[in-house]
């Protein structure tokens, strides 16, 4: 795998989505494409719907994404411009995973779960006081399909009136994980709900938090959100300050970091999450409780560096339940690429592919 791909974009919201739609054009056509045909077959989503209907379902989602973040949406607007893409179409392709809850729940109760999930993501946060500095760190692998990994990219975005930020992504994805220049910083791992809707998807919420200068406005700007489907969030800031948030559709749990760590891995935990979340089936759940258990033995090997966490994400003990995922049946889902984050620093590692086979790039917010 190559170096890992910078786009850098600034100016007005639209400015900056037409620059990514001119930079990536045909790269984001066909990520929206793959995802839309994804959408509308039941492996993934329990449902054989045709497109049309796919679509549909993505224009109801609008109106809450405009009534969410309509600065973002104006980016949106220019990415379609950019690419010659509808605003549902690109929806799609930015929230797939949280759109297939959408569609999991949008009819009649179904009498099985889809054969394929994107499920395989590590997520942690470790306190400073695991670390020599006294500094805190929030990192993950990506996991996803096999077809997301030509499509990762960072984005460093340049706002005309935000914080800049820079974010690992997909080509066509407003952003997924990443920090900005306040220190602010996010993860996620994706879960299943059972209790998906019409809202909004996570990669809109992950920007928004990232347009706050502190913690307590970054969470808000989550818990505002009427969410589309289920993902947890991790959030961090400068100060060591840190929260998981297991967020459905209709509820949330949320736990504050302490001294130690924090590892989640694409299973609800909390009673109340617990209680919407899709039934698991047995090769998914001891996939999710392996790599959980793994890393959070990785995690008690104090202190925590930079380097102990790269080696944390490249661990591969545990098989085909390993934290660093090779793609193979029956999901075909792979480690995509890996970020680990210091807020306090504004430092930030980022690799493309699976982190066993390449090596991390070092950026400053």
């Amino acid at each position: 795998m190559p170096r890992i791909r910078l786009l850098e974009v600034g100016g007005t919201p639209y400015q900056m989505g037409y620059q990514h739609g001119k930079a990536f054009q045909k790269a984001i056509c066909k990520l929206a494409e793959e995802r839309i045909r994804l959408s509308c077959d039941d492996t993934w989503t329990g449902r054989t719907l045709p497109r049309e209907q796919v679509l549909q379902l993505a224009t109801i989602c609008l109106e809450e994404h405009y009534r969410y973040v309509p600065e973002l949406m104006q980016e949106l607007e220019g990415m379609a411009d950019a690419t010659g893409l509808g605003l549902a179409e690109l929806i799609i392709a930015n929230g797939f995973t949280d759109f297939t809850d959408v569609i999991y729940n949008a009819g009649e109760p179904l009498s099985s779960a889809p054969a394929r999930v994107g499920n395989e993501c590590t997520t942690f946060m470790v306190s400073g006081e695991t670390t020599s500095e006294g500094l805190g760190f929030l990192g993950q692998t990506w996991d996803m399909h096999e077809t997301a990994t030509p499509h990762v990219l960072l984005l460093r975005g340049h706002p005309k009136h935000e914080p800049a930020f820079l974010m690992f992504t997909l080509t066509g994805c407003v952003g997924m994980i990443g920090m900005n220049e306040a220190g602010i910083s996010i993860g996620i791992n994706n879960l299943l709900g059972a209790d998906g809707q019409p809202g909004v998807t996570w990669p809109f919420v992950c920007r928004k938090v990232l347009a706050q200068t502190n913690l307590d406005d970054g969470l808000n700007a989550l818990l505002s959100a009427n969410l589309a489907g289920a993902h947890n969030y991790m959030l961090a800031d400068s100060t060591g300050r840190g929260y998981s948030i297991e967020a459905m559709s209709t509820t949330l749990h949320m736990e504050e970091l302490q001294d130690g760590s924090i590892v989640h891995a694409n299973c609800c935990r909390a009673e109340t999450t617990l209680a919407v979340q899709r039934p698991l089936d047995d090769d998914l759940h001891a996939d999710s409780m392996s790599r959980t258990s793994r890393a959070s033995q990785f995690l008690q090997r104090w202190p925590v560096t930079p380097d102990s966490l790269m080696e944390l994400t490249r661990d591969r003990s545990d098989g085909a339940y390993s934290i660093c995922s090779i793609s193979e049946p029956p999901y075909y889902s792979e480690t995509c690429g890996a970020v680990i984050m210091r807020p306090a620093t504004r430092e930030f590692w980022g690799v493309w592919g699976l982190p066993i086979e390449n090596e991390y790039e070092y950026f400053r917010v």
